[in-house]
């Protein structure tokens, strides 16, 4: 087992998180995993919870419509709409909490994926703007870095099984 990065780093002062992390994977494996719905869905949520798309056009000017479904049922929708894609390394895309009719709430935070690949591993900088320090601090209450290093550890048990097809 190569030992790979994982960096979680809040900074309230400029209302923004970065996660780096590495993958013993294909870039172009890595880069599925994050932009197409059928594998979006096998890893993004932390469990017990689930990830179901409603929808999803990745393509700049479209959108990711999802909940994050508990094992009771409750649903936590989001929607995410793609602002800029150069396939295999960057996409950006405004992320927001909604109802499950698809209306955003006021506040959401934009993201930035840089994806690279040096000697067989896939590195992923995800860097989170926050429209305020308030939405930052949520996130960080309702546990978005312990779930969000369950889900990358998902991500890596997924892109295992889809590295050894």
């Amino acid at each position: 087992m190569k030992n790979l990065l994982f960096d979680f780093t809040v900074d309230k002062a400029t209302k923004t998180a970065v996660i780096t992390r590495e993958f013993d994977a294909d870039l172009s494996l890595v880069w599925d995993a994050f932009t197409k719905p059928e594998l979006l869905d096998q890893w993004v949520a932390p469990k017990p919870w689930s990830s179901r798309t409603k929808s999803m056009d990745f393509r700049v000017g479209g959108s990711r419509f999802y909940a994050m479904v508990s094992p009771e049922g409750q649903e936590r929708w989001s929607l995410q709409e793609y602002r800029s894609i150069t396939p295999k390394t960057n996409f950006k895309m405004y992320n927001t909490f909604a109802d499950q009719d698809g209306n955003p709430e006021m506040q959401g935070s934009d993201w930035d994926y840089n994806f690279s690949e040096e000697n067989g591993i896939t590195k992923v900088i995800i860097t989170i703007y926050n429209e305020s320090l308030a939405r930052l601090e949520r996130m960080i209450e309702m546990g978005f870095q312990e779930g969000f290093k369950m889900s990358i550890d998902n991500l890596e048990k997924l892109l295992d099984t889809l590295s050894q097809r």
